[in-house]
């Protein structure tokens, strides 16, 4: 961490902080370290979560709910989590209770089902903790609020756009992905104003951008960081977690590890190179309890109260990928959608199947929807003949989309366009965009595999069968035949055609995200074929201490998804060398 300086954990002049990056960076754990080093200084903190993953519970060892309460064992700092599930839910019916018996119940449907995504969820979060930065009294108990999670630059965008939603989504019900979330919001415009304008406020928000020393979180990092700038909210630095400060001289994956850390750290977006940067050591504990994160944040040298092996269960052990080919390969050609949050390896997963079901004889299709995704970049050549790679560009599709929509909607007064534009910005639509190019992948998957690294999620899925818009298009004018016709949606519900995969890293959050993904896919009527843990220092061979306590670290998570959440698991282990050509990755399917 030469290049870095350690993290001023007490260092925070302004009394808001929000700490925002991709899934399973550590922005909880940096969060509750810093709460922690503020209360041991004399300062009165609350940290708050908005995160639907939220494990404040036990990054503090003590009950944390809706209302604040005292943390156990640092005098002056609270804790609370606003849990926006709950919070979504009473949006929703806000904002459908005036539709109840005026509209028919598809068109019902189609508005509740525009409520159940990540929208809803960041815009429902925005209204809760707004009320913590603009309520005088409340924010008055104490010098520093924390947030675990900050809002997006599009939930920002979508609180300064005009005040028409509701007429919007009653002509549009079945166009509108995510302007419905906010059209709850009227009644309280005046306090989410106030809430944008002290997160634009220097002198009252630091935005903490917090990242992984890899390259996928830094990209991430900067993409959000730079969004958020263009809104105003320009008082930003870099937090990077989890760096391997002092590798074992000789160990492959532990030199293999760092190095890969100063690469990414040396080719970060330029974007980040002007943000005041520091780091925080990875640690060889579980860092739960406020020892533990005293111990962090004291430089990651104290010994904690809490060591990550003792008393560890030694996770059973999971099947490598060879056995996933041979069970894909037993089941006949089908599509393989290989999906998870970002930054958990779906692409070198998805590639590693295809390279080892084209080195069974098959033929293979290997693409992906990722705008992260580079399939080729891992396989230069394909030395069987039997696999052929293309990628889907979202940027592409979402530009070709929406360039329709504003086409058929241009006689729109000037509100209601700025209304369709915003909502055509929004990560639904994307995917919906996605989705139309996606759907011939599924066609060319009856006489070979076709490998799909990232898939449509279960939200894009439902409102395409609610709304039934897809099916419409392919049926319309079929007549007697239409019977015959196979839609993309059946074709993902039936387990003989399509296996879904979900990868993940055995890690808290990342395994959490994924359960939650598992349940979103579910609604949509779509059973996952099993899962792949990626990545895991367990039975990677490392003999770093460090590692080797990090690797204790995933028995409770590895466990989880065994006994708890996957019908099927298999695991893949890190490895030091750079997984790109077909030898390499065909070793990770090798039997």
């Amino acid at each position: 961490m030469s290049a870095l300086p350690v993290l001023d954990w007490a260092g925070w002049p302004t009394p808001f902080v929000f700490f925002t990056g991709k899934g399973g960076v550590g922005k909880t754990t940096v969060a509750g370290a810093v709460a922690v080093a503020l209360a041991d200084a004399g300062k009165r903190v609350l940290v708050v979560s908005t995160d639907p993953a939220s494990n404040l519970d036990e990054l503090f060892l003590t009950e944390v709910g809706p209302e604040p309460v005292p943390v156990p064992g640092v005098p002056g700092l609270e804790a609370t989590n606003l849990d926006p599930d709950a919070a979504a839910a009473a949006y929703r019916e806000r904002v459908l209770a005036p539709y109840r018996g005026k509209v028919s119940e598809q068109e019902l449907g189609e508005i509740e089902e525009q409520l159940a995504g990540e929208c809803t969820v960041e815009v429902a979060a925005f209204d809760r903790f707004t009320q913590l930065i603009v309520n005088p009294g409340l924010v008055g108990r104490y010098d520093h609020v924390l947030f675990d999670t900050a809002p997006t630059g599009h939930t920002l965008r979508l609180m300064n756009l005009p005040s028409a939603w509701s007429q919007y989504i009653q002509t549009t019900p079945a166009g509108a992905s995510c302007l419905g979330p906010r059209s709850g919001l009227e009644s309280q415009r005046s306090q989410y104003q106030a809430a944008v304008e002290q997160l634009g406020d220097p002198d009252r928000t630091t935005l903490v951008l917090v990242s992984r020393p890899e390259p996928g979180a830094l990209r991430e990092a900067a993409r959000a960081g730079g969004e958020l700038a263009a809104l105003g909210v320009g008082n930003q630095r870099l937090v990077v977690n989890g760096v391997l400060l002092h590798p074992l001289t000789g160990d492959p994956i532990a030199e293999a590890l760092a190095a890969r850390q100063a690469q990414a750290l040396a080719s970060m977006p330029e974007a980040l190179r002007a943000l005041p940067a520091s780091g925080v050591p990875l640690v060889a504990w579980d860092l739960a309890g406020p020892s533990a994160l005293r111990a962090l944040a004291g430089g990651g040298t104290a010994a904690p109260v809490r060591e990550a092996a003792a008393g560890a269960v030694p996770p059973a052990p999971l099947p490598g990928l060879a056995g996933l080919i041979d069970d894909l390969a037993d089941g006949g050609p089908s599509t393989v959608l290989v999906m998870g949050k970002g930054g958990v390896g779906k692409t070198t997963v998805a590639a590693a199947i295809a390279v080892g079901l084209a080195v069974r004889g098959h033929e293979v299709h290997l693409s992906t929807t990722d705008p992260a995704g580079r399939p080729a970049d891992l396989l230069p050549e394909d030395g069987t003949g039997r696999l052929t790679v293309s990628r889907i560009d979202p940027a592409a599709e979402l530009a070709r989309y929406t360039a329709e929509r504003l086409r058929r909607a241009a006689n729109l007064d000037p509100q209601r366009r700025a209304l369709l534009e915003e909502d055509l910005r929004s990560p639904c639509t994307e995917e919906l965009a996605v989705f139309r190019a996606f759907s011939g992948l599924l066609i060319g998957s009856r006489d070979r595999f076709t490998v799909v690294d990232t898939a449509p999620s279960g939200h894009t899925l439902r409102l395409l069968d609610l709304a039934g818009s897809y099916e419409q298009q392919l049926t319309s004018g079929a007549g007697q035949g239409a019977g015959n016709i196979v839609t993309p949606l059946a074709r993902l519900r039936d387990p003989d055609r399509t296996r879904v995969l979900i990868v993940t890293l055995p890690e808290h959050t990342p395994v959490s995200e994924a359960a939650v993904l598992q349940q979103d896919l579910r609604r949509a009527g779509i059973e996952p074929y099993g899962w792949v843990v990626n990545a895991a220092l367990t039975g990677s061979g490392t003999g770093d201490p460090v590692l080797r306590s990090r690797a204790a670290l995933e028995g409770p998570q590895l466990h989880r998804v065994r006994v708890e959440l996957a019908k099927r698991a298999w695991l893949v282990p890190w490895h030091g060398e750079s997984l790109i050509g077909q030898d390499r990755l065909a070793a990770l399917t090798a039997a």
